[in-house]
């Protein structure tokens, strides 16, 4: 390792640890405690000492999980309130499968179990919800509008509610998500319009993911409680810890370029180890080996090559849609696999994976090397984007429903990100970059072709701009990683394990 790598290593190892101290910072002066309750994880965030508090139930939305809630609790529970989150059946670590009816009944236990810590004042609660969990936490103020002193519904859904019903009503949507800005206007209106217990907040400059981690969604909640119940609160606490999430996320990535060039360089191989000599029957093994893996001898790039990559790239979304339209003709593809919307792009990242890889023909060589370089790089991607983002904004740990799930999603995610890793090989820095911006638009256009024609699984339109933030993580990967197949073995682990992680289960 030379020195300025040595050097980029030592820096990044202090801005994961300075981003750990102020991860933990956040706690100062809380109690932060997990419970279960009928099966259901719940987390109980409250100010360390305290008389009789209000109390405040904060409901996720589809594909989400308690912690995603995280931002609202920590400023709300600073703010002296007392917070409890949960996984609604089928999201984050609830292994029960989602239906119809288990919303309220999710909520229901949640609140009991809220009124069971003894700092909660019973007469003072209110119910904070986003989007799927906006429409429960509205069906709840209002089907026991006696429970509840106000709620908040951020980007939210439609609901039955009256000048009277919920109390104080605060509405909030993005600017970016129009549709759910106007489904707020409406139901202000259904409410009687803007007055002393009804309020209508558009956040700037948001769409509804990054909604919840803005500072401004976060203190209009807060004041709007605080008037509900006639708090004069005087807490000044920011909820910066996405922020440090992404220095902890920077630093790891700054580590996988430190090291990988060292690793790769000291054990890539050309040949198989000389162990495999020693199985029986090696000849026949070469050749299955062989075969399998479709050696190609050569590692130059030609221009056609480049040329035939980005032709399989551009019509890999018509495979994709073609078999996902076949599918749907027999099957619920919304549903597949057990997990909702989930599954159904695991099949568009194969079916279009398999076309790029089709325009590519030939593959690099697979060694042992580059295999355990794979594994390698998944365990570091895990790392460094999950362990913190377990106690920041996502579920992460995976209960053993969702592994079964994880060992498939990767076999589908696998030739999308191998024929990625062809691509891209030997590319330099201004290619990647231009590799990267092709890909975002391709997936991008690709996937909303899809919902148009299987609007179904339309909720994958929501999380359009996530995709092109993994493949600049992927783009970085490749950078640092040359091995084709490691980046495609690593890669569609980590990304595989990320969509079991997220999609909601079903029966």
């Amino acid at each position: 390792m030379t020195r300025q790598r040595l050097f980029l290593f030592i820096i990044a190892l202090l801005l994961i640890v300075l981003s750990w101290w102020q991860i933990a910072a956040a706690r100062t002066g809380l109690v932060v405690q997990s419970l279960s309750r009928n099966g259901i994880p719940m987390l109980y965030i409250a100010p360390v000492r305290s008389p009789k508090i209000p109390g405040v139930l904060i409901a996720h939305g589809f594909a989400g999980s308690k912690q995603l809630m995280l931002g609202y609790a920590y400023t709300l529970a600073h703010a002296g309130y007392a917070v409890m989150l949960w996984d609604f059946s089928g999201h984050g670590a609830n292994s029960k499968p989602l239906a119809r009816s288990s919303l309220q009944a999710d909520l229901d236990t949640a609140y009991k179990a809220l009124l069971a810590q003894p700092r909660v004042d019973p007469q003072r609660v209110a119910v904070l919800g986003h989007s799927m969990g906006s429409g429960a936490a509205m069906t709840a103020a209002i089907q026991q509008s006696d429970r509840f002193t106000a709620t908040v519904a951020i980007s939210p859904t439609k609901a039955a509610i009256t000048p009277q019903v919920p109390a104080n009503l605060q509405l909030q949507a993005g600017s970016w998500e129009p549709r759910f800005v106007a489904t707020a206007q409406q139901l202000l209106q259904q409410a009687g319009g803007e007055s002393q217990g009804r309020s209508l907040v558009v956040i700037p400059n948001a769409e509804h993911i990054t909604i919840l981690f803005r500072q401004v969604s976060h203190q209009a909640a807060k004041t709007w409680l605080d008037r509900s119940f006639g708090i004069q609160n005087s807490s000044n606490y920011i909820d910066n810890r996405m922020t440090w999430y992404g220095v902890h996320l920077f630093a790891w990535l700054l580590i996988l370029g430190a090291v990988a060039p060292t690793i790769s360089s000291e054990t890539t191989l050309r040949q198989p180890p000389r162990i495999w000599q020693r199985f029986p029957a090696r000849g026949v093994s070469d050749l299955l080996f062989q075969a399998a893996i479709q050696v190609h001898n050569s590692d130059t790039v030609s221009k056609s090559d480049r040329l035939k990559s980005w032709i399989g790239l551009i019509l890999s979304p018509l495979g994709a849609i073609g078999i996902l339209a076949l599918l749907n003709r027999n099957t619920d593809i919304a549903s597949l696999g057990g997990v909702l919307v989930g599954g159904a792009l695991g099949i568009w990242f194969y079916a279009a994976g398999i076309v790029w890889l089709l325009a590519n023909w030939r593959l690099p060589r697979l060694t042992l090397a580059g295999l355990g370089l794979g594994l390698g790089l998944f365990l570091l991607l895990w790392v460094a984007f999950g362990a913190m983002a377990q106690v920041v904004w996502l579920q992460w740990w995976l209960v053993p429903v969702r592994l079964q799930l994880w060992l498939w999603l990767s076999l589908l995610c696998f030739p999308w990100l191998l024929a990625s890793g062809i691509a891209q090989r030997q590319s330099s820095l201004k290619s990647r970059f231009i590799w990267w911006l092709g890909q975002s638009l391709v997936l991008v256009i690709g996937l909303l072709a899809t919902i148009q024609i299987l609007p179904q699984i339309g909720f994958i339109f929501l999380l359009l701009p996530i995709f092109p933030l993994f493949l600049a993580m992927f783009a970085i990967a490749s950078a640092s990683v040359k091995d084709v197949w490691a980046y495609a073995i690593g890669c569609s682990l980590f990304f595989s394990w990320a969509i079991a992680a997220a999609f909601p289960l079903v029966g």
